[in-house]
């Protein structure tokens, strides 16, 4: 079954999706950018079979509140106030494109908050690697957040780079193959710069999550039990 919420973090509400018993393991869902919690859907029903599964709509997205202020950090925080509020001691992070951003910059920050860490088609941390936009048409989020975000995933600060190496968490990094829009050529190297961390290829271009759910929750909940 699943649930809607709202909590309030700092300033901002936040809204997210649940799945599972409430005293399962707890997993976190970070959608990409443009994108909301509702991409996960099948994902989430599909883990929420074995773990407690929260999806977030993060800053600017969905139905959580669209402030003035945007960046990857204040996104990090946002979970990292989220996880307190829900009085989650360590979770499992899952990260589609920009989510896996904020949840690797998480996993960086505040490494005895976060179990195990995975990145689906999540842009490394080098100049010109950027996420890729969302599509045209009807957007359920807020246009303001683009341009702060998107200079963040072309240049970002040369810190997210070096710290790689401090994240503790086993790390699982998801790429869609050659049907991806997103330059897949730097990833082999920030998996190398992860100390403890593995690299697979989904066949299924960018959302691999959305086109092949019940294969992407299966790799997941494999990773989560290894």
């Amino acid at each position: 079954m699943e649930d809607h919420s709202v909590v309030d973090v700092g300033d901002v509400r936040m809204a997210y999706r649940s799945w599972g018993d409430q005293h399962g393991n707890p997993v976190i869902l970070l959608h990409g950018i443009g994108s909301s919690a509702a991409s996960w859907e099948k994902v989430g029903q599909a883990l929420g079979e074995e773990w407690r599964v929260h999806a977030l709509d993060l800053r600017g997205h969905g139905e959580s509140d669209w402030p003035d202020e945007y960046d990857l950090e204040l996104m990090r925080d946002d979970v990292l106030g989220f996880i307190e509020e829900a009085k989650i001691d360590r979770a499992g992070l899952v990260g589609h494109g920009m989510g896996g951003v904020v949840a690797y910059l998480l996993a960086q920050e505040y490494p005895d908050r976060v179990e195990r860490l995975v990145l689906e088609e999540t842009p490394a941390p080098f100049a010109g690697a950027q996420d890729i936009r969302p599509a045209d048409g009807p957007v359920d989020y807020d246009e303001n957040a683009l341009p702060e975000i998107g200079a963040q995933l072309a240049d970002p600060p040369e810190e997210w780079l070096e710290r790689l190496g401090e994240i503790v968490a086993p790390t699982l990094i998801i790429t869609g193959g050659p049907d991806s829009e997103m330059d897949q050529s730097d990833l082999p190297e920030m998996a190398d710069r992860i100390p403890d961390c593995a690299q697979i290829t989904l066949p299924g271009g960018h959302r691999i999550h959305q086109l092949h759910p019940q294969q992407f929750a299966d790799k997941v909940s494999d990773f989560f039990t290894s």
